[in-house]
């Protein structure tokens, strides 16, 4: 994989130096562990209301940024809706129906799963990965971003453009990607990468994350209102299983509150309230422990949320400190 060309340049990373202690594991009255990082929260014009840490340092979103990959394969040209625009946008379980969807993208661009450049997997759904493994077999498909490469390689074909390098920083969908993410985050993507997946990972501000949720969730580019988006955002509502799984903490938000939530890996976490009120965070040590109940407790802080509803979903989502079986302590917000 080359590098894309005009990098900007690296900007200062998030560290120990940029970020505060954002909750605490108590075990019977005693602090057993201390999880750091940062978060921001923005209002539906952009602006930061609450700040914790270095915002403006730059990460690597993740997946949390698969919106605006599946935003830029429709401004491929391509049409997606429903299940199918979802699982584009997805850090799927590998169910059977999320498989089956995969497939029918898949079918549409006339390529088979051998087209697939994401790396051979289980499910991440247990019921799943566990019939899976009768046949002892991994599979492409069954990769949580096999969704999003499937879409990835749909726009291609119906673009006429090269299939075999297509996670190619310089590869007119994944500058197509890059030119999206920069108009959404009105910054420049501050260093190139790779994701776990193979495709092109690029960094940016916390802030600018946050931004981008504020928008999609509202419907929006930053000019103004746009149906693509607006359908985005419309299609992860009607079908929220389709980007996690049932059960799933990404999954449980959007169906009991209806925001817009998409985590990513290494502790990263986005969400959008209808109004545009948005959070993006990261731990540093890349736990997904605390991001959840993070990010409700900020969306509730800027009022976005009921504070009685952000803690009956972070209840859910949440694990339980336990000690026999039983609880015997809790995981509770620093800040």
């Amino acid at each position: 994989m080359t590098e894309a060309a005009g990098d900007s340049g690296r900007r200062h990373a998030l560290g120990v130096d940029g970020v505060v202690e954002l909750a605490t594991l108590e075990r019977n009255g005693l602090a057993e562990s201390r999880h750091l990082g940062a978060a921001v929260t923005v209002s539906p014009d952009g602006d930061v209301i609450e700040s914790l840490g270095d915002v403006e340092a730059i990460v690597y979103p993740r997946s949390s940024l698969k919106p605006m990959q599946a935003l830029a394969v429709m401004r491929s040209g391509v049409a997606l809706d429903g299940a199918q625009l979802v699982l584009a946008s997805a850090s799927h379980s590998g169910t059977p129906a999320h498989l089956e969807v995969v497939s029918q993208l898949l079918e549409r661009a006339g390529l088979t799963e051998d087209a697939l450049q994401c790396p051979l997997d289980w499910p991440g759904d247990a019921q799943s990965a566990a019939a899976a493994r009768t046949s002892g077999e991994k599979h492409r498909v069954m990769m949580n971003c096999s969704g999003k490469h499937a879409a990835f390689l749909l726009a291609c074909v119906e673009n006429g453009w090269p299939i075999e390098s297509y996670l190619d920083p310089v590869h007119p969908l994944q500058v197509r990607i890059r030119d999206t993410i920069e108009e959404f985050t009105g910054e420049p993507v501050g260093h190139v990468g790779v994701d776990g997946c193979g495709a092109p990972l690029f960094a940016v501000s916390l802030r600018a994350l946050a931004r981008v949720f504020s928008l999609v969730a509202r419907g929006r580019n930053p000019d103004g209102d746009d149906a693509d988006v607006a359908r985005l955002a419309a299609a992860i509502q009607e079908y929220p299983w389709a980007i996690d799984g049932p059960g799933r903490a990404n999954t449980v938000v959007i169906e009991e509150l209806g925001l817009l939530c998409k985590g990513g890996a290494e502790g990263v976490i986005a969400m959008g309230a209808a109004d545009g009120t948005a959070v993006a965070m990261k731990s540093l040590d890349g736990s997904h422990r605390i991001t959840s109940l993070a990010a409700l407790e900020l969306l509730a802080r800027a009022g976005a949320i009921a504070p009685a509803d952000a803690a009956r979903v972070a209840a859910l989502v949440t694990e339980q400190v336990l000690g026999g079986g039983v609880p015997v302590g809790h995981i509770r917000v620093a800040f």
